[in-house]
């Protein structure tokens, strides 16, 4: 084979140490193409990374807490009569709803906050309580069904028993909350609180209800 390839090299005016590394380069680059397909092969059939996405994965039960601190601030501020705690709870754009039952069988309903704002505005003014004190101080929320149309969106409807000022009776009502996260924070965009002022409930038997 050495007599060859100084045989070749004469042939070609080339010294025999450089056909000797051609030669091996173009051996090297054979295998290299006959190695191709199965380092492909190879390279496929690997199990795929599971890359992590700076995304946090969402969390429903963590929304959900943070959505109940809004509707209870809501209530306990519209108990007090503190305006402006209320108005921080509730988005303020136009879609925003608000409606309850009345005593004598009448509903009142609004809607965009507009309305929402001037019919909540009135009433505190006109339904004030004690300093510190609530209309209704003691509430008991049961029954409570939740579900997330998305990241952003929650409606929730449960039975609400609620106190009056001494807290001696309650009367039932059913409520039901549309919540919008808007710039990081859950907002009260839709209140339905159906009421049953007929059926009074002592408040020695809240507990078996």
């Amino acid at each position: 084979m050495t007599h060859f390839y100084n045989r070749l090299a004469h042939f070609y005016n080339i010294q025999p140490y450089r056909l000797h590394t051609l030669a091996a380069k173009s051996l090297t680059m054979k295998k290299a193409i006959f190695l191709l397909p199965f380092l492909v092969f190879i390279a496929c059939n690997q199990p795929a990374k599971n890359y992590s996405t700076s995304k946090t994965e969402f969390n429903e039960a963590a929304e959900k807490a943070v959505i109940m601190k809004t509707i209870e601030n809501k209530t306990e501020c519209f108990y007090k009569r503190d305006y402006e705690g209320w108005k921080e709870n509730f988005i303020q754009k136009d879609y925003a709803f608000q409606a309850w039952s009345n005593a004598d069988g009448t509903f009142d309903a609004k809607t965009g906050w507009k309305e929402v704002n001037k019919k909540t505005g009135e009433y505190i003014k006109s339904n004030p309580v004690e300093p510190g004190k609530s209309s209704h101080p003691w509430i008991e929320r049961r029954n409570m069904t939740v579900k997330f149309f998305s990241e952003a969106v929650a409606y929730l409807v449960w039975d609400q028993y609620n106190s009056d000022k001494d807290s001696k009776t309650f009367l039932h009502s059913k409520d039901q909350r549309i919540m919008e996260k808007v710039n990081g924070k859950w907002k009260i965009v839709n209140v339905s609180s159906y009421w049953d002022y007929k059926n009074v409930i002592p408040a020695d038997s809240i507990n078996n209800l």
